[in-house]
């Protein structure tokens, strides 16, 4: 008999997780496919640590076929669902076209950046959700700090030697927090630059971190405070070009280097799904289906699930809920097929870890606050734990991160054509019935 195909769209946490679940438990008795643009998973906490310089950027890309061997890994990005036919296009990498079939449907689309009506903000920012993005912003800061010490002009310098970064959460911070060391480190190998880097980090929030216990936003304020970076709350960029950013308060500043990391909302390809959506997110029930359609499963960033440890809300799009979000959903695909039974998602949070770059880190495991170097040890634990992969690579780049010094240069590998904002979120035509 044939087996049953099981599709997963995205191999982000909940859909990478779901595939190397399900590979566990359906042993065999169901043809796993993982549809997914590009050949790895990435380990998103990481990324910031790319663009400062800390890690090689593969040390973060963990391959799919050779992580999931069980798991057919198709490359491609679905742009059309035919829920009633059962069938999922794609577009190849070389711009062919593809089609897939499926007895059940994972979706786990994830997320991507979050855009806001901010006249000149899609065209001169640069965005902050892939390895293209911190790839360039690696090479941009390293290509500032170079033509700002041979430029005449004393303001050109400043303007170059100035960074903002909009966007005081996970990622907004993490990014000051490194990129203050990274251009700290960058100032010392360019003698004749006269200045130090100017980091700017912008949130109309009242406070860094705002998600988070407000004792990890103390830490991380005071952490940001001691290195110089500008933490500018309760405002926002109101023009942004060129040649600098207006900000709420009036203010101007000179600067060509705006980062986005306002956050993030729901892949644009549930919007055309015809089906019940929250937020954004496609709506799903406590087990993670999809009401009306039994077949169809959706986890992560995409999906409203409801969080029974908070009646009436959803769960928040962190990477702790996608992942275990996954876990589940390949046991009720198992279930589907009669295989166990059904379980319903219930998660309370462990804690988080946010790390701030050098030694420090703020971290609340199990709800007890930590920062410096116990924060420190039990976030790069964590994430050496997490990681379903390359593990050694990249506890042997942070030794190296500890004890050399960073080369600062560019290396060329993505043009500023390939990462403006208004191209990190397009709006893929999708069709379904």
């Amino acid at each position: 008999m044939t087996k049953p195909r099981v599709l997963i769209v995205g191999a982000g946490f909940a859909g990478y997780h779901a595939a190397k679940s399900l590979a566990r438990i359906a042993r065999g008795r169901a043809e796993i496919v993982l549809l997914n643009p590009t050949d790895y998973f990435l380990y998103l906490p990481l990324l910031p640590e790319v663009a400062a310089g800390v890690l090689e950027p593969t040390r973060i890309s963990v391959p799919l076929s050779a992580t999931l061997p069980d798991v057919r890994v198709v490359i491609g990005e679905a742009d059309r669902i035919d829920l009633d036919g059962r069938r999922v296009g794609y577009q190849q990498p070389d711009n062919g076209a593809g089609e897939l079939t499926y007895d059940r449907l994972v979706l786990a689309v994830g997320s991507v950046n979050k855009l806001l009506p901010i006249p000149g903000v899609t065209e001169h920012a640069h965005g902050f959700r892939g390895l293209p993005e911190a790839l360039y912003l690696h090479d941009h800061i390293v290509r500032q700090i170079e033509l700002a010490e041979v430029a005449e002009d004393p303001a050109e310098r400043e303007a170059r030697c100035t960074f903002v970064v909009v966007g005081a959460g996970y990622t907004g911070t993490e990014v000051a927090a490194h990129g203050q060391l990274f251009t700290d480190e960058l100032a010392t190998q360019h003698p004749r630059l006269g200045l130090r880097p100017r980091w700017m980090l912008i949130d109309v929030a009242d406070r860094v971190l705002p998600e988070l216990d407000p004792r990890m936003s103390e830490t991380a304020r005071r952490v940001l405070d001691g290195r110089g970076v500008e933490v500018c709350l309760g405002m926002s960029v109101k023009q942004a070009t060129g040649d600098g950013v207006r900000l709420s308060d009036g203010r101007s500043v000179p600067t060509r280097s705006l980062v986005w990391c306002v956050g993030v909302r729901p892949d644009p390809l549930v919007d055309g799904l015809g089906l019940r959506t929250e937020k954004g997110r496609l709506l799903v029930d406590e087990f993670l289906g999809v009401p009306g359609r039994p077949e169809v499963f959706a986890c992560g960033d995409a999906a409203a699930v409801p969080d029974l440890t908070r009646p009436g809300k959803i769960t928040p799009m962190t990477a702790q809920h996608a992942e275990r979000q996954g876990k589940l959903v390949a046991h009720n695909i198992a279930a589907s097929f009669g295989q166990g039974r059904c379980r319903p998602y219930r998660h309370h949070d462990l804690g988080f870890v946010v790390d701030l770059g050098g030694r420090d880190a703020a971290a609340n495991p199990l709800h007890v606050p930590l920062a410096g170097l116990p924060a420190k040890a039990v976030t790069r634990g964590y994430h050496l734990f997490a990681m379903p992969g390359n593990r050694a690579r990249v506890g042997a780049d942070w030794l190296l991160d500890a004890t050399t010094r960073r080369p600062g240069v560019q290396l060329g590998l993505v043009p500023a054509n390939d990462v403006p904002l208004e191209n990190a979120a397009p709006e893929m035509p999708v069709r379904a019935r």
